[in-house]
């Protein structure tokens, strides 16, 4: 055995010893479990959930992420939605679920019910997917650990009412619609 192998053998194993709790910890902090959330050094996690069950993620109102909306009607049909971030970008899908300052993915709600989760500013809502009559679309930012992120405990998120006459259930005309948006914590 030559003295290269030989020192190259311990050398790997205290390596091994020596990052391997390091290891475990970063598996650990900051990502969600089994529903549950770890703590994270970014904001401070609140007990208080949204509507769908997530929980609030405060941080401070100085440069915090913010989300603004706008709904128009499509020509050719449905609704496009254009959001406009302020200290925030979207994680690319699949990022590692852990929460990082001003990071993660937006959530797009129509009454209430959940209808994507975005990954960029724009979406196109189909036609079908909003009925005839008024109907609040709510654009709300997460962490990527799931964390809804909040502003004097409220979720960061903005919205915007539409109508939908009978006729433009399946074609919208442009003059008939609104889309005004009224942000909501920080947004």
């Amino acid at each position: 055995m030559s003295w290269t192998k030989w020192k190259r053998g311990p050398l790997a194993a205290l390596a091994v010893c020596v990052l391997l709790p390091f290891g475990a910890a970063a598996c650990t902090a900051g990502e969600a479990h089994g529903g549950t959330v770890s703590p994270s050094p970014v904001g401070k996690v609140l007990d208080e959930t949204d509507d769908t069950g997530r929980n609030l993620r405060e941080v401070p109102t100085k440069n915090a992420p913010r989300v603004g909306i706008e709904v128009t009607p499509d020509p050719a049909g449905g609704w496009d939605v254009r959001l406009a971030f302020r200290h925030f970008r979207c994680s690319a899908p699949g990022a590692r679920p852990a929460a990082v300052t001003g990071h993660g993915f937006a959530r797009l709600f129509v009454d209430g019910r959940g209808i994507a989760r975005l990954h960029g500013p724009a979406y196109h809502v189909a036609a079908g997917v909003v009925p005839h009559g008024t109907h609040e679309v709510t654009a709300r930012l997460y962490a990527d650990d799931g964390t809804v992120w909040a502003v004097h405990g409220k979720p960061v998120e903005s919205t915007a009412d539409i109508t939908v006459s009978d006729a433009e259930a399946d074609t919208p005309d442009p003059s008939a619609a609104t889309a005004t948006a009224s942000p909501a914590a920080g947004g």
